[in-house]
């Protein structure tokens, strides 16, 4: 188990976030589901909390009722190695009405907020050579979904 793990707070749509997050990512799995009992505040059956591994890494999801939306305060981050994979969880994730925001965050139709970000762009981003790292912050700045070519290419500029 690891030792810190997200915690999402739904108001009742736990299952159906879990089972879209399931559907995008290929290592996943339930871990642990509890449903509602007979006496619980929600719908007896209904799920109540979920243990779920995304690419290896453990998410809790929970139908803990309304008063606690999700916000841009927090996001989950996929790391991409290529701009297909980008591509990949950048429309996987928006898909049924997710929303982009800017600079590779968007938000998904359950209001959980993501990056998706190439592996490549923190070091081009902390590049000893400062004009280089300000060139690809400018790049990155004017895109919604991060472009991999036109981050190296800025970069690269000279």
């Amino acid at each position: 188990m690891q030792r810190i793990t997200p915690f999402l707070w739904f108001d009742n749509n736990a299952e159906d976030a879990m089972n879209f997050y399931l559907s995008i990512f290929k290592d996943s799995k339930i871990i642990r589901s509890a449903r509602n009992p007979p006496g619980a505040p929600g719908p007896e059956g209904a799920l109540l909390v979920a243990s779920i591994q995304l690419e290896g890494h453990e998410v809790i999801l929970m139908n803990g009722g309304p008063g606690h939306p999700l916000t841009d305060a927090i996001s989950l981050t996929i790391n991409c190695n290529t701009q297909p994979e980008v591509d990949y969880y950048w429309s996987k994730l928006l898909a049924g009405g997710g929303q982009e925001i800017a600079c590779g965050w968007l938000k998904d139709k359950f209001g959980l907020f993501w990056q998706v970000t190439p592996t490549m762009l923190p070091q081009l981003l902390t590049d000893p050579d400062k004009a280089k790292a300000g060139r690809v912050m400018q790049a990155m700045m004017n895109m919604i979904k991060l472009d991999i070519p036109t981050l190296q290419a800025a970069a690269n500029e000279k």
